[in-house]
């Protein structure tokens, strides 16, 4: 679909670049010819990506581990990458969720999504927007964001919340800084699975079953180089008038029905009780492997 070096001379900062999504829209930038910049919580997986992209394509990725909850962690850490040399392109991608019912969820368990996915991306956001307003610098900004943003969605309530707020925020911003050759678009995706989102997402196959795909005129998930191309195109020059949309990616499943969750409607306390141990072995490995 694209010329090989559509992105040369961009250099792309991707938040949650090691893992998931955002690992494959990494690959893709690279593969298309752009300098990339990584981060995320965990160094282990940013330096197994980074040095499988150099073996792979040649390319030399620049990463750091950072929690974007910091905001003044975010601001050294932008800063550095401008001492450097600009940015050109921001993708928005580190997030959090579980699935829960609401009332059981604790304050705690609110903010620890809220903080990433509101409160972080908007951090990453304005630092990279700064940077470009003092130096004159043209760029465009994508989130990754969910279909939720118009539908809702219950039991993932803290992530439909935070996410409907970069949505305004991507509509806000892009008449804010629309003036100054800022671009600021989302992409939405439907069901894209990933290892570690499905784990907590789906972690007893909720998602995969028939009933769950009849819910998707297509009758299918995605497919990675979908979203992979999607993200490119919004990258590339070219389509610079596109500006302020949130872009949904998902079969048309929002528009025949309720938000991804709908469905779980019908669980038991006992589903929930098998699933929230679930979760806790997920989260409690995933600790395990940054402590090491």
């Amino acid at each position: 679909m694209f010329k090989e070096d559509i992105l040369k001379g961009k250099r792309i900062l991707v938040t949650g670049g090691g893992t998931g999504l955002g690992r494959e829209m990494s690959e893709h930038y690279v593969k298309h010819g752009a300098e990339l910049v990584i981060c995320g919580r965990r160094e282990s997986v940013l330096t197994e990506t980074a040095n499988e992209f150099k073996d792979k394509y040649g390319a030399n990725v620049r990463y750091q581990p950072l929690d974007i909850r910091s905001p003044q962690d975010v601001e050294d850490f932008i800063d550095s990458i401008f001492q450097e040399g600009p940015l050109h392109g921001l993708v928005n991608n580190a997030a959090g969720n579980f699935i829960s019912p609401t009332k059981d969820l604790s304050a705690r368990g609110f903010d620890a999504i809220a903080n990433i996915v509101f409160h972080g991306t908007f951090y990453v956001t304005n630092a990279v927007g700064k940077k470009w307003l003092e130096q004159n610098i043209k760029g465009s900004i994508i989130s990754i964001l969910a279909t939720w943003v118009w539908t809702g969605s219950p039991f993932v309530v803290p992530s439909a919340m935070s996410k409907s707020a970069l949505h305004t925020m991507t509509k806000s911003l892009a008449v804010e800084w629309g003036p100054h050759g800022i671009r600021i678009n989302a992409i939405a995706p439907g069901p894209f699975p990933t290892e570690g989102a499905w784990a907590r997402l789906s972690p007893k196959g909720d998602l995969d079953d028939s009933n769950s795909m009849s819910t998707i005129p297509m009758g299918r998930v995605g497919q990675m180089g979908e979203l992979q191309n999607l993200a490119t195109f919004l990258m590339a020059d070219g389509c610079e008038y596109l500006t302020g949309q949130t872009i949904a990616l998902d079969g048309a499943q929002y528009l025949s029905g309720g938000g991804t969750f709908s469905q779980l409607s019908k669980m038991s306390e006992d589903d929930w009780s098998d699933i929230r141990s679930m979760i806790k072995k997920t989260n409690d490995s995933d600790k395990q492997k940054r402590s090491t």
